[in-house]
């Protein structure tokens, strides 16, 4: 019979390994919103950018570079209503009530910073570390150093909320230098995310096992002549875990097994809410059954990028994902699983406070706004800021490699101690860069 990857098997890849310290959570599940957020009309209040709207950027500030070239166009006013959310009273626009319900279990890391001024080197960088192509993505670091404790399910799952091309691709979930098994595998976007997973009636188990043991033993003899093609090695691996799926997944991405209470909570019966609805229901399915890392695409095809007319592309956005989000927390949290699981929220980064095109905002590296919650964070407070018009993050920054770190930390590894050896070199994920962000856990 051939080699089984995962959970059981001590020798593949995938088994579960231990960390380098006690961790606090066993799972992610990765929230990105692709296109880049506006922080200043969601998490980061600014009055005096709404007083100065229409006037320059104050002379006082060092012109940015932006990719559109708008970084001495007009102030673009914020006319949100602004409340304080929970006890512990943070701030929140209102565009997000129902993640504002949640405040107390959130931490808002308002202070963070990239390198990745446009899309495909922030989208890159939020997921690699690097704005260079070619490196492996977040989650595959997380599945090469803790392996998988299902081996029935993908240890590394993505899924977007359209059939819209993410910018980048599956290169951003992609494995780079590292073997191809560590890559995350996209479910389709809609009610059947795992096409083929019943076979067909007149095919048994037996008969479908022969033909899977004829097919590896191919496979393993093609492998073993061509030993530096990876890829080679994951399909092989691929076609033994698709075999266990049959048994599995059916349950695992059956909504219907759900209460109809479950369901209204994610929005699956609201038209807006409930396809990312359905994906946030579908990853916390998956994390309670042992998947490491769920990466959440929302927005594909970079549709929170709103150069222009924010205040009709942004809204509708919002309330598409405002209600899941909120509904994971809370399910997470009722099943004593947001304990567990690390829930992190951001786009590849945020917008400027300057006008573009009139009525929009341009891409922001320099500050904008993430958030943690679940897997041993503390919930209710803001870490770091940014200037009094959200431009610079100045207190407590956070680098993307800083956030990466964190998410390792968190997850009990050290993102120094996490090596692979690529052509002699020992590369580590955030390319010896980044530091644990403490007040993560501690108060601040």
């Amino acid at each position: 019979m051939a080699e089984q990857a995962g959970a059981g098997n001590a020798s593949s890849p995938l088994a579960p390994k231990a960390g380098h310290h006690r961790a606090a959570a066993k799972s992610v599940i990765f929230l990105f919103m692709e296109g880049g957020p506006s922080h200043l009309d969601m998490f980061d209040r600014k009055p005096l950018l709404n007083r100065l709207a229409g006037q320059s950027l104050p002379s006082s500030f060092k012109v940015p570079v932006t990719p559109m070239g708008e970084a001495r166009s007009p102030l673009l006013a914020s006319p949100r209503k602004w409340k304080r959310y929970g006890e512990s009273g943070i701030w929140l626009s209102e565009w997000l009530p129902e993640i504002g319900s949640c405040i107390d279990d959130i931490a808002v890391i308002r202070s963070c910073w990239t390198n990745g001024i446009n899309h495909s080197g922030g989208v890159c960088q939020m997921n690699t570390g690097s704005v260079i192509g070619g490196r492996p993505s977040l989650g595959a670091w997380v599945t090469y150093g803790l392996g998988t404790e299902n081996d029935s399910l993908p240890a590394f799952v993505v899924m977007t909320d359209s059939k819209s091309r993410v910018t980048n691709g599956p290169r951003n979930w992609s494995a780079g230098f590292m073997p191809a098994v560590y890559q995350g595998v996209a479910l389709a976007p809609g009610k059947e995310p795992i096409a083929n997973l019943h076979s067909a009636e007149a095919i048994t188990e037996r008969r479908q096992r022969a033909k899977l043991e004829l097919l590896q033993a191919m496979n393993t003899e093609h492998a073993r002549m061509r030993p530096w093609q990876s890829e080679l090695e994951a399909r092989i691996r691929g076609y033994e875990l698709a075999f266990r799926m049959q048994a599995e997944a059916p349950i695992a991405i059956d909504l219907q097994r759900e209460t109809q209470a479950t369901r209204d909570l994610y929005g699956l019966d609201r038209k807006e809410t409930a396809v990312f609805g359905r994906n946030c229901l579908l990853a916390r399915r998956l994390v309670e059954r042992g998947v490491r890392f769920v990466q959440l695409y929302h927005g594909a095809g970079s549709k929170w990028d709103s150069h222009s007319r924010i205040e009709k592309l942004h809204p509708p956005l919002c309330r598409s994902m405002d209600r899941p989000v909120a509904g994971l927390l809370k399910d997470l949290k009722q099943r004593g699983l947001l304990e567990s699981t690390l829930v992190v929220w951001g786009g590849e980064f945020g917008r400027t406070p300057m006008s573009e095109k009139g009525d929009g905002r341009d891409h922001n590296t320099t500050g904008f706004t993430m958030w943690m919650a679940g897997g041993g964070v503390r919930g209710g407070q803001v870490i770091g800021a940014t200037d009094e018009l959200g431009l610079y993050a100045i207190e407590d920054k956070v680098h993307v490699r800083d956030l990466h770190a964190s998410i390792l930390h968190l997850m009990g590894l050290d993102h120094m101690q996490l090596t692979y050896v690529h052509h002699g070199r020992m590369e580590r994920p955030t390319e010896n860069d980044g530091r644990f962000v403490s007040k993560l856990v501690t108060a601040s």
